[in-house]
């Protein structure tokens, strides 16, 4: 069973996120009282896998869920797997639609001095709300609608 095994937020952009136990996620906006929050903007909420942040600690790195600045932190899907388009059904009523597949990072933020590298850029997905409610830790995650094919 795919799930949110985290959810993170912060009031600056650029940092490592704080854990909370739920969180509101508005519906074409994002999380309330998250930084990228932004409404009429494609990348509303960031997803990042648990097996991602597994990654970089076998690196060595001492990091963890939110020190990548992602907003939700998963287990048990294949994000990367995921088309632009994808729509996915968190807990029983929240929709949300993937929109990005990781990001351009144009110079080395915070997280990146702080943990020496970063995954997000490269493994990170982005979403739209499609239909908003409240998320907690431990919310299942299905797919429920595919996207467009990936292009390489």
């Amino acid at each position: 069973m795919a799930k949110i095994v985290s959810i993170n937020i912060s009031d600056r952009k650029g940092v490592r996120k704080k854990a909370v136990a739920s969180a509101a996620l508005k519906e074409n906006f994002g999380i309330e009282s998250d930084a990228h929050a932004s409404g009429e903007w494609h990348r509303q909420v960031s997803l990042l896998a648990l097996e991602s942040i597994r990654k970089m600690q076998a690196m060595g790195l001492t990091v963890g869920p939110g020190d990548f600045a992602e907003n939700i932190t998963t287990e048990g899907i294949d994000l990367l797997a995921l088309p632009v388009g994808t729509k996915l059904t968190i807990g029983t009523t929240i929709e949300v639609e993937v929109s990005q597949i990781g990001k351009v990072c144009h110079t080395r933020c915070a997280i990146y001095h702080q943990a020496g590298d970063c995954v997000m850029p490269k493994e990170g997905i982005f979403v739209k709300v499609l239909k908003g409610g409240t998320i907690k830790t431990g919310d299942e995650i299905k797919i429920v609608g595919a996207g467009l094919p990936r292009s390489y």
